[in-house]
C-alpha cells in the first residue's frame, strides 16, 4: 500500500489483527497465551509419543494425554485467575 492511499478500514486493521490481539492478550492477562502454548506441546508431545507407547492401548494412551493437557489449561488459567487478583485486590493500581 502508498502511503498516499487510505486505508479502508483502519480500525478494524489495527485492533483486530490476530497477533495485536495475542499481544493485547498477553499483557492482560500473561497465562492465557502460556496455557494454549502448554496445551499445544503437551498435544505435540502426545503426537509424537505416539508410535512409541508400548504395550498401552490406543484409548489409554489418549486419555492420558487429554487430561494432561487439560490440566496444564486449566492450571494456566487459575494462575492467571489468582494473578489478576492478586493484581486488582493486593498491589491496588494508582488511580
Amino acid at each position: 500500500m502508498s502511503p498516499s492511499q487510505e486505508s479502508v478500514f483502519p480500525d478494524y486493521e489495527t485492533e483486530t489483527s490476530q497477533t495485536s490481539k495475542l499481544i493485547r492478550k498477553f499483557k492482560e492477562t500473561p497465562f492465557v497465551p502460556i496455557g494454549m502454548g502448554g496445551f499445544t506441546a503437551v498435544v505435540a508431545y502426545g503426537l509424537y509419543k505416539l508410535k512409541h507407547r508400548g504395550d498401552m492401548k490406543l484409548s489409554l494412551h489418549l486419555i492420558h494425554m487429554r487430561v494432561a493437557a487439560q490440566g496444564f489449561a486449566v492450571g494456566a488459567l487459575t494462575c492467571g485467575v489468582l494473578y489478576s487478583m492478586f493484581r486488582e485486590y493486593v498491589v491496588k493500581p494508582k488511580e
